[in-house]
């Protein structure tokens, strides 16, 4: 079982002005693959204090995953894969270009989403768009990889022990 860690940024969702649709979305796909949240947080719009979550989730509470919905898009506020960028050892592009891939073929409007993806040592980040729906046919069409990529990175697959 993987642990989970789960980041909603949104300046209106911090402040309960608007309720965080997309980080129960991930909550649900997740926990149905048999994923466990460890801690699901919704932050301000701010770059530090996304990055001192993300690092927190991944060095202190250990989890093997972190999600993260909301501030990808071009509004100046939009910091979340800056915050990211400052936290990750190592990228991890693929994931968010198949995203990117997919999203496409439903709206030529995903070529605007600047989320990224990488590693903090075990810990694997993705950051995905903020709409609900975005949030659902992402994680639907990312999900099955990334949990090979999780058995392989944290040493839980047979492939690591050749």
């Amino acid at each position: 079982m993987f642990k989970v860690g789960i980041i909603t940024a949104s300046d209106k969702g911090y402040k309960k002005e608007r309720e965080d649709l997309s980080g129960k979305v991930i909550n649900d796909m997740i926990t149905q693959k048999g994923y466990k949240v460890e801690k699901y947080v919704v932050l301000p719009d701010e770059e530090d204090i996304i990055y001192k979550e993300i690092v927190y989730m991944a060095d202190e509470l250990g989890v093997d995953l972190i999600l993260t919905t909301g501030g990808t898009g071009f509004s100046p506020r939009d910091v979340t894969p800056e915050a990211t960028r400052k936290a990750i050892d190592r990228f991890a592009p693929g994931v968010s270009e198949a995203i990117r891939y997919y999203s496409l073929q439903i709206t030529p409007r995903a070529m605007l989403s600047r989320g990224i993806s990488g590693i903090r040592n075990k810990t694997l980040i993705i950051n995905l768009p903020g709409s609900p729906k975005a949030v659902r046919e992402s994680l639907e069409y990312i999900i099955d990889s990334v949990h090979h990529g999780l058995e392989i990175m944290t040493g839980k697959t047979r492939e690591c022990a050749r």
